[in-house]
């Protein structure tokens, strides 16, 4: 646990930085998750209904060019409004504010005439006709319209009186409905007939494309609805809305007020948001949806497509601007938003944005960011990358199908991006720990195991377990000889550094060998080949460490007579014994559980021991096991004995390394082999006289490299002559000693 605190502490950071970000919900966040629900409505749009009540009169550039620019006299308007009440308009919302008088008409137009006698004549005549206003208002009187207005922050703008009721359940709504301080009105004369008042305001998103609609507003301290919603209540011959909002009877809110649950006007209730807001899911724009309106005042319509249904009013013209933009289409008329509001509500088909939609994501984000996690440190990144799919995949799907299905709003993208955050860390992280471990093994292991183990330990540290693997394998024990004499006088701070002056070059060349150091025993090392790094030619690389260590000796010696005459002190030179010895043996992590080395056992472990310890006996550096020169055979070998070491009863042929390839083929060498094997078979069939005279030319040939192998082998040759071997002697030497 306490291993991976700062990987959980860092996790814990990004769930809670996420699920603050998305409680404060700052305009970005909450745009990207528009745009996911725009997608949405993209791929499956709402189907139109070409039977849906709903209908609107297009003031559009054929209406104007038929009827004059706009604004339209309002004896035109009225008009209008007796030809849809004539053909059973259910109700008739006018997406236009009526909020000055109508300058066509004949006491306002007059006004600009100069004043002549004629112009008198006309003024007298005119005073005969109605203003057009009062004709208008004469038509209003007489049909179900809802007028609109738009609210705005000027304080000084005068609002309107109340069309209808309101009746409230639960907390006061008007702290959750979008508020402005006054508002444009209609004229006072158009207001008075009129039974409804709807605005027309808007309140896009932050690029302005229309998502959600405002069904109730607040100003002044009093709530107003929306030309949608005022015209479903006069449709209805409702008069007052019932607005349910947080900690209502039956809302399970517990205290917090949440917002605003629904609006039901007449028989009609409907969901919205906290803002009592509806979410709109739109069709493409349809050209059934419009009627023309030179087609009404014309008279050209069929009274089907009127009769029972709302109507409403508005341009589609796109010289009067009256243009939005949704997430099908960049620019539609306004009212046709007004219209696809009430298409919804009356068919039932309205998105909504649950109240419980926050606590659903963030509780989704916290498990599966908490469960992936969890699966990156004990499964690994590949595994958990599937899982991590695997929740986005279903947070995407099932987001999709309660969209299509129900109409729910509730975003799969945020929950997805957190837990690809959490991924990313998660990996980033324990990629970042294993390396650290790789640098930190590679530390600890590098001076002590070849670069090539090192590499695999940090590639793969699930090596480091107990257990091991038979392999052929060369195996190599080198030790200082007379260390104890050399270390006589010296302290502790002197002692170690010679030990360490004379490991260290031992090791390197050892390592430079492709060799993997086993473990130091005081001034003694022991190293082996062909594990864990495959390799074929173990045993001549074994050999030539050996003949590169004897190299090294020569430097060494030549550094430490240095020191020595330096510091005025007598110099003892510094000689090694090394064996080695070729064959199977059991490689791999031995120990216990909680500490262990990977080391090698067997019996050529204890051969190669034992014939380091005869190397002085033979007064020669390398004593080699037969197994080992039969790998290397190009090298310059050289036997030694038939010797049965201590321990073993099996004998075992052993060699001395004299030299490289190099050294093999020279003259030499060969005529020092030639004698040196005829010394050996005289001395083995016990031809005391003849084996003598054979070390006499071997001392010749070999110089004092050999001298003392061949005072050995003549020391032996006069006990044996004192006291012969007995008859069936093969020429084995029993050693005594380790």
């Amino acid at each position: 646990m306490k291993r991976h605190l700062g990987y959980i502490v860092g996790c814990a950071l990004i769930l809670l930085a996420a699920s603050a970000l998305r409680i404060l919900d700052p305009g970005p966040v909450a745009q990207f998750r528009s745009l996911v629900f725009d997608m949405f409505q993209r791929v499956s749009p709402r189907v139109y209904d070409p039977d849906a009540p709903v209908r609107i009169v297009d003031i559009d550039d054929e209406s104007i060019r038929r009827l004059g620019q706009w604004p339209w006299p309002r004896t035109v308007i009225a008009q209008l409004i007796d030809g849809l009440k004539t053909k059973g308009a259910a109700a008739i919302g006018f997406d236009v504010v009526f909020s000055e008088p109508d300058r066509s008409s004949p006491e306002n137009s007059l006004k600009f005439l100069p004043q002549t006698d004629a112009t008198e004549e006309i003024r007298r005549i005119a005073a005969a006709i109605p203003p057009f206003d009062t004709v208008f208002a004469d038509a209003l009187a007489d049909a179900p319209v809802v007028l609109g207005l738009v609210l705005n922050n000027n304080a000084d703008g005068e609002l309107p009186p109340d069309k209808a009721g309101f009746a409230t359940a639960g907390d006061d709504p008007r702290h959750f409905l979008t508020s402005f301080a006054g508002g444009l009105r209609n004229l006072t004369v158009l207001e008075a007939p009129a039974q409804g008042m709807g605005a027309l305001n808007w309140v896009p998103d932050s690029d302005q494309v229309i998502r959600r609609i405002p069904l109730l507003l607040q100003a002044g301290g009093r709530i107003f609805p929306s030309l949608s919603m005022e015209t479903l209540r006069v449709a209805q011959g409702a008069s007052t809305y019932i607005v349910k909002a947080s900690n209502a009877s039956g809302e399970q809110a517990y205290g917090a007020q949440t917002g605003i649950v629904s609006i039901k006007v007449g028989a009609i209730e409907i969901p919205t948001d906290g803002e009592g807001q509806l979410w709109l899911k739109f069709t493409p724009t349809e050209p059934r949806r419009f009627i023309p309106a030179w087609r009404v005042l014309e008279n050209q319509l069929d009274a089907a497509e009127i009769e029972g249904r709302i109507i409403l009013v508005g341009t589609s013209a796109a010289g009067l601007f009256d243009l939005r933009s949704t997430p099908l289409d960049p620019s539609v008329p306004g009212v046709e938003v007004h219209a696809q509001a009430l298409e919804q509500i009356l068919a039932g088909t309205s998105l909504l944005r649950p109240d419980y939609a926050l606590a659903l994501e963030l509780g989704y984000m916290l498990v599966v960011g908490i469960a992936l996690a969890a699966l990156i440190l004990l499964l690994g990144a590949e595994w958990s990358a599937v899982m991590g799919v695997a929740s986005v995949a279903t947070v995407v799907v099932a987001s999709w199908y309660l969209f299509r299905e129900y109409g729910l709003l509730l975003d799969p993208m945020y929950p997805s991006i957190v837990a690809v955050a959490i991924y990313v860390f998660g990996t980033l992280s324990v990629y970042l720990r294993s390396e650290m471990e790789r640098r930190r093994v590679r530390g600890a292991f590098s001076r002590y195991i070849s670069p090539e183990l090192v590499n695999r330990l940090a590639d793969d540290p699930g090596k480091l377990v107990l257990g091991g693997e038979m392999r052929d394998m060369s195996i190599m024990f080198s030790d200082i000889r007379g260390f104890t004499s050399i270390s006589e006088g010296m302290n502790a701070q002197e002692l170690t550094g010679f030990v360490n002056s004379f490991l260290t070059p031992m090791t390197d060349i050892i390592l430079a060998h492709k060799g993997t150091i086993d473990k130091y025993m005081g001034d003694c090392i022991m190293a082996f080949w062909n594990a864990p790094i495959d390799d074929a030619d173990h045993a001549r690389n074994a050999a030539r460490s050996a003949l590169d260590m004897v190299k090294g000796l020569v430097m060494l010696n030549a550094t430490l007579e240095t020191a020595a005459a330096t510091a005025d002190r007598p110099f003892q030179p510094v000689r090694i014994g090394i064996g080695i010895a070729t064959g199977e043996a059991c490689v791999g992590n031995m120990g216990s559980d909680r500490r262990f080395d990977y080391s090698v056992i067997g019996d050529n472990v204890n051969i190669s021991s034992r014939l380091e310890g005869q190397s002085k006996a033979y007064g020669v550096t390398v004593v080699v096991a037969e197994p080992t020169v039969e790998q290397a055979p190009e090298l310059a070998w050289l036997e030694l004995d038939l010797i049965s070491v201590k321990g073993k009863a099996r004998a075992v042929r052993i060699y001395t390394l004299m030299g490289d390839e190099t050294r093999a083929r020279d003259q030499a060498f060969q005529d020092l082999l030639v004698a040196h094997d005829q010394m050996l078979a005289a001395y083995r069939a016990q031809r005391w006289d003849e084996a003598e005279a054979a070390i006499v030319r071997c001392r010749n040939l070999a110089g004092d490299d050999l001298s003392g192998l061949y005072d050995l082998y003549g020391e032996r040759i006069a006990e044996f002559r004192q006291s012969p071997p007995p008859a069936d002697w093969d020429g084995v030497y029993v050693a005594t000693t380790k």
